[in-house]
């Protein structure tokens, strides 16, 4: 027998449940766990019920329990159950971690009157039996002839069952008097508390499971076991079924938490319009998509949470797996295909402001499967779909969401919460199926456009742009991509740059380094677009200039810089954790905001004077409004280089003078310096004497004899690929050999295959994390600079043989594992990839 022998209301319900963050799974044992039999010493256990809840016990956040009446040690040894399983005997006077309540010598005298009581009343009865456990006797009376065994029960509750301090508990052919108050309802709360669990499911089959029962509450789920009445919302008939349960609540549970099938990060396409971004699955689904603006709550999270956190999914009704997936060329429309269907998906570019519209286009010559699910504010807000005859409303939710499909006869089902709305179209040759997503508006009627000419231009805001880039001859078409993968995380609105289109992609898969990218870093953003400039586009750039003047214009001083901030320049909210999400593969938390908002990273000033210094190289002059950043990010400097902070990795620990911190505090005002000299702009002598200050306290405390390299920071002995900076920025010159030095010791440290580690120090954060491609295009830069140049390509071509098959990558890539790692697709990947081909190029 399956699951799908279980009442449907019931499965929906333990899909909910199972989708808890911390789960307590508890059930009673004779008649639940092991059948009822006629002698209670043989009652064993199915086997199927014991492997499921040993396994459901070794999931995360998970835990299960027995709460019997019977002994604590007598439950132990009849069933066998793994250590995992916790135990509760005796109704709950009793668990396996000790006492709930210890004895005292008034509850111990009772005890013993009332043993003394219960042998005279069952003497000569035959076949009643007495259990004596320490804190409580049960009468049995299952084995007697029935008569008699009423009258055994009257007499019990007629006598010591009313003495002062006895509590009873009756339950089937059986009752047991108790020298203290407990109940299976108590131990049923007691494990709730110990355990955290925000949702609890208990099965029973007797009367004295009824306590536990009225204990449920809110997304609590109780089946009763058999016949009878019961508080239980469910009923299942016999054990059998309770092992069904089991093994359901255990698949579903699983794939919750671990994804039953995480796709590789790497093989995520990205969707871009000027202001927002989405990711497809190599097999259409739309895993990703949040609104309004990238660093807004998803609509679809299935990437962190799976299915049941929203997705909007497009395949062939009969299976089959797809045969590629691909950009079309100088575009972000992507195009999934398999032998008989086309799946074409883009973002709407140049529409209003509030609006997020995704066009998925349909043709071939199968039947295809559409199931629509969104799941806004991260699946936190219950969703109605109702149909109409050109789509769907989406509604319950604070912003507007419809689903423009016109001809397409929808099957809406819920889960309790949510509804999810399920579909079959067949396209016909000349006539594809066009489903609009538009969220931001309730207009559901025809665009004045045809779906052929809004792709044309969809496709020409893209290609139009990538033509006047200036492309090197190595890679080039990979870089193409690299370029408009960056293009694609500036939001042209605000001129703000995400570092990354995710949240919470893991650095070790089940792990705790997870983070929100979605977000314009100082840092991050100066270099995507100077990159961009270096490919010969400068829009970018004066859109980030501009938004950068406007979050000076906030602050008291340009030294007050946050080292993030949202896309539309306001500071970002607290960091928050998303607990319902179960996050990538099982890797929790699932974060939104970034703690590095409260940081010091004394870094970020150079990369703005040095995307100055490429933009006015590039355009043959200096503007005043770019001179006055300039001024500022060297004000900055001055008041703040001495201090120790948190760096460019953002480590959550105390801070310290590091190394690459005082570097770029040295380019400020290196840079600044020469683009006043070049541009006939005043320069402060201040800034010159202060420039080689700060290169001679670098040269002086950040080298170290002991390990033969400019080490993390004036501290310590730890290497950090960021130390390159010391000869890739000019510091020292490239052929010094304290910075050869640096590039061996880097190299032997930090280096594997084909990978380059940030560092191997305690960062204050447990587990542990890839290799970064931005720190393997830092060594190639540095090999090529001291002349090692078959070793920079060899590992140039393992970052290219990295990315993912429509030419993204990630953060990281993981050499033991062999896969990639952290969110997706990254700016500063992009980065190296493109500033690598450029350097090889030359």
């Amino acid at each position: 027998m399956t699951a799908e022998a279980l009442p449907a209301e019931l499965r929906r319900a333990i899909v909910q449940i199972a989708r808890t963050p911390r789960l307590l799974v508890a059930c009673d044992y004779d008649g639940t766990l092991a059948p009822i039999t006629a002698n209670p010493d043989e009652a064993r256990p199915l086997p199927e019920s014991v492997g499921a809840l040993r396994s459901l016990a070794g999931l995360h956040e998970t835990t299960t329990a027995v709460i019997s009446g019977r002994a604590l040690r007598d439950l132990a040894t009849l069933s066998r159950l793994p250590s995992e399983v916790h135990l509760v005997g005796s109704h709950g006077s009793e668990f396996d971690i000790g006492f709930i309540k210890a004895l005292d010598a008034k509850a111990r005298e009772l005890h013993r009157r009332l043993e003394a009581e219960l042998e005279d009343l069952v003497l000569d009865v035959p076949g009643v039996s007495l259990e004596v456990k320490p804190a409580s006797i049960a009468v049995h009376v299952r084995r007697a002839e029935h008569e008699a065994g009423r009258r055994v029960l009257s007499k019990v509750h007629n006598g010591p069952s009313k003495w002062e301090g006895v509590t009873t508990t009756d339950g089937k052919e059986v009752v047991e008097l108790s020298v203290v108050t407990t109940d299976k309802g108590n131990a049923l709360d007691t494990l709730r508390h110990q355990v955290g669990a925000t949702a609890a499911i208990f099965l029973g089959d007797d009367v004295t499971d009824e306590k536990a029962f009225a204990r449920l509450s809110g997304p609590d789920l109780g089946i009763k076991v058999g016949d009878g009445e019961s508080l239980a919302t469910y009923r299942v008939p016999d054990t059998m079924d309770v092992a069904m349960v089991l093994a359901f609540m255990l698949e579903e549970r699983r794939n919750w938490l671990y994804g039953e099938q995480a796709t590789p990060i790497e093989r995520l396409s990205m969707l871009a319009n000027e202001r927002s971004v989405a990711l497809v699955t190599p097999d259409a689904r739309l895993t990703w998509l949040c609104h309004p603006g990238a660093d807004a709550p998803a609509i679809f999270a299935d990437l962190l949470g799976g299915t049941g956190a929203g997705h909007f999914s497009i395949t062939p009704h009969r299976n089959g797996l797809p045969l590629g997936q691909r950009y079309l060329p100088n575009t972000m429309t992507v195009e999934t295909r398999w032998s008989r269907l086309l799946v074409t998906d883009y973002l709407e570019p140049e529409s209003p402001s509030h609006r997020t519209d995704i066009v998925r286009v349909i043709s071939g010559e199968t039947t295809a499967s559409i199931v629509f699910a969104p799941r806004p504010e991260f699946g936190g807000v219950p969703v109605k779909l109702v149909a109409e005859p050109d789509g769907l409303r989406v509604l319950g939710t604070s912003e507007p969401f419809v689903l423009r499909a016109p001809g397409v006869e929808w099957e809406i089902t819920t889960d309790g919460l949510h509804d999810t709305a399920s579909a079959l179209v067949t396209p016909a040759p000349d006539k594809p199926v066009v489903l609009e997503l538009r969220c931001g508006t309730t207009d559901l009627s025809p665009h004045e456009l045809s779906e052929v000419e809004r792709r044309e231009r969809a496709g020409s805001y893209w290609s139009t742009w990538a033509q006047t880039l200036k492309l090197p001859t190595v890679q080039t078409d990979l870089v193409a991509r690299s370029a408009l993968t960056l293009r694609g995380l500036v939001n042209t609105d605000t001129g703000g740059v995400l570092a990354a289109a995710t949240s919470s992609l893991p650095e070790e898969i089940g792990g705790v380094r997870n983070w929100d990218y979605r977000y314009c870093w100082i840092r991050d953003a100066a270099m995507t677009v100077r990159e961009l400039v270096h490919l010969g586009s400068v829009e970018e750039a004066d859109g980030y200039l501009r938004w950068l003047h406007g979050v000076l214009a906030t602050l008291a001083g340009p030294e007050r810089l946050h080292p993030l901030y949202t896309l539309a320049g306001s500071v970002i909210g607290a960091e928050a954790v998303i607990e319902s999400l179960p996050g990538y593969a099982g890797s929790r938390p699932v974060r939104v905001g970034n703690l590095a908002n409260h940081q010091v990273q004394l870094d970020v000033f150079g990369p703005v004077v040095e995307l100055v210094r490429t933009l006015a190289e590039a355009r043959g002059e200096l503007r005043d409004q770019d001179w006055q950043m300039v001024r500022a990010m060297a004000e900055a400097v001055s008041r703040r280089w001495n201090e120790a902070d948190h760096g460019i990795w953002e480590e959550r620990h105390v801070p310290r003078h590091r190394v690459y911190s005082r570097v770029m505090c040295w380019v400020t005002l290196d840079r600044a310096v020469k683009l006043g000299e070049v541009y006939n702009r005043p320069v402060p002598s201040a800034w010159v004497e202060l420039r080689d200050v700060i290169k001679a306290d670098v040269l002086e405390n950040g080298w170290n004899e002991e390990v033969q390299a400019f080490t993390t920071a004036y501290d310590g002995t730890d290497l950090d690929a960021a130390s390159l900076f010391v000869g890739l920025t000019g510091l020292i010159d490239p052929g010094d050999p304290r910075f050869q030095a640096t590039v061996t010791a880097i190299e032997a440290e930090l280096r594997s295959g084909s990978t380059v580690y940030r560092y191997h120090r305690d960062d204050g954060l447990p587990g542990g994390e890839g290799g970064f491609h931005i720190c393997a295009a830092w060594l190639i830069e540095a090999y090529l600079l001291t002349g090692r140049r078959n070793e920079a390509e060899e590992l140039f071509t393992q970052i290219v043989d990295a990315a993912g098959p429509t030419g993204l990558l990630p953060e990281q890539y993981d050499p033991i594992a062999e896969r990639s790692l952290g969110n997706h697709p990254q700016a500063y990947s992009h980065i190296g990839l493109i500033r690598c081909a450029n350097l090889l190029a030359q």
